[in-house]
């Protein structure tokens, strides 16, 4: 099977989209089928590349608002690559107009990849003004509104969300994305070895990982590091924090300038894939503040690594957690210490633990383009 994937990021750029479909495109180049990913052209990049013998087409667009002008600037190459295609999968949110639109020119079946549903929260962020957070929530609506073939979520939470949309429930489904458990296996892991490198001692280290995005709540546990250092005093919070989005980047910098807690984080730029582990492992516990959550992939890893997590209560992070966890508010500094603290003095639970499988991931996904393709087929015959 041809399969072409319009993505506005793919690698090496960092996310968890990026790992989503990393290992869906990979997972099907090895079961033998035909793949190709038209994203935007990140700097230092090639133009067309094969990677783990997946066809990437990279599509140079400006600098400044590069996720916008993909949306228009991808038309011409996602329509000369789809004639070849036998499926067309997209995602949220600017690869999904274009993979739509060429679907409907090509006569192709095209399904979407729902990663989150923002919702009203758009409004209730306060890195926007008013009007630039009601045409996100437009835009928002108008993609996940568009008439794809299929609507596929990644938790049961978001599917929800989809339905609330108008969406049919016979058009939706949940495919959870798998945990790479033989790269998040403690036992392979050297936290001491980290633990050296950052010359943390026997300090309670508590983690973060992932981007500052707006739904990502890195704020709230920036406000909470004083609560937690005056209940724990050698504690630090190890910030491994992306720098995209900029400006949100340096927001969370001027915070901790501004908080005068500088001494009480060490904050560190995007480790290597195949490092994160033994960061884990080097903390005590991590963190996810998120305001919402498609699935939770940091949620997973963590849990997979046999950490304690302390999450927010929302959206879909109550279906990734498992093991040893304490559910908070969001938005809440003193929640978020509460519960920092809770697991230095040892007041949390094991509750068994989840698995995700990323063969289980390809294999549903297969089944649904097959369902797509041989829907075509009878339809043309």
């Amino acid at each position: 099977m041809k399969v072409l994937f319009v993505l506005e990021y793919y690698s090496p750029h960092i996310g968890g989209l990026e790992v989503l479909f990393k290992n869906l495109c990979e997972g099907l180049t090895s079961k033998g089928h035909d793949i190709t990913v038209v994203t935007l052209r990140l700097p230092d990049t090639q133009t067309f590349e094969i990677i783990n013998g997946v066809k990437v087409y990279r599509v140079k667009v400006p600098t400044r608002g590069a996720r916008y002008w993909f949306t228009f600037l991808s038309i011409p190459r996602v329509f000369q690559l789809a004639k070849q295609a036998d499926l067309i999968h997209t995602t949220t949110y600017n690869g999904a107009f274009p993979a739509w639109l060429t679907s409907k020119l090509r006569g192709k079946k095209c399904l979407i990849t729902v990663l989150e549903v923002f919702g009203s929260q758009w409004v209730d962020s306060a890195d926007m003004n008013w009007l630039a957070a009601k045409l996100h929530q437009l835009l928002e609506h108008l993609v996940i509104i568009l008439p794809f073939d299929r609507h596929i979520s990644i938790s049961h939470y978001t599917s929800k969300c989809l339905r609330d949309f108008g969406i049919a429930r016979d058009k939706t489904g949940a495919i959870y994305c798998g945990i790479d458990y033989d790269l998040f296996n403690p036992a392979k892991a050297d936290g001491k070895a980290v633990r050296q490198k950052l010359n943390l001692g026997k300090e309670f280290i508590y983690m973060y990982y992932g981007r500052p995005g707006i739904s990502k709540g890195v704020e709230y546990l920036i406000q909470a590091v004083p609560l937690i250092k005056q209940a724990i005093p050698n504690s630090k919070l190890l910030l491994i924090l992306a720098n995209d989005p900029r400006d949100r980047y340096e927001n969370i910098r001027y915070m901790i300038k501004d908080l005068n807690i500088a001494g009480s984080i060490i904050l560190l730029a995007p480790v290597p894939r195949n490092e994160l582990p033994s960061y884990i492992a080097a903390a005590d516990c991590v963190v996810v503040p998120s305001l919402s959550e498609g699935f939770g992939l940091t949620a997973a890893e963590a849990c997979a690594m046999g950490k304690p997590v302390v999450a927010s209560n929302v959206a879909s992070l109550p279906e990734v957690v498992s093991g040893r966890y304490i559910l908070i508010k969001p938005k809440d500094p003193k929640d978020i210490a509460e519960g920092v603290e809770n697991v230095y003095n040892g007041r949390v639970k094991d509750s068994g633990k989840k698995m995700f499988s990323w063969d289980e991931c390809v294999s549903r996904y297969l089944e649904i383009y097959n369902q797509l393709v041989d829907s075509s087929e009878r339809r043309l015959k």
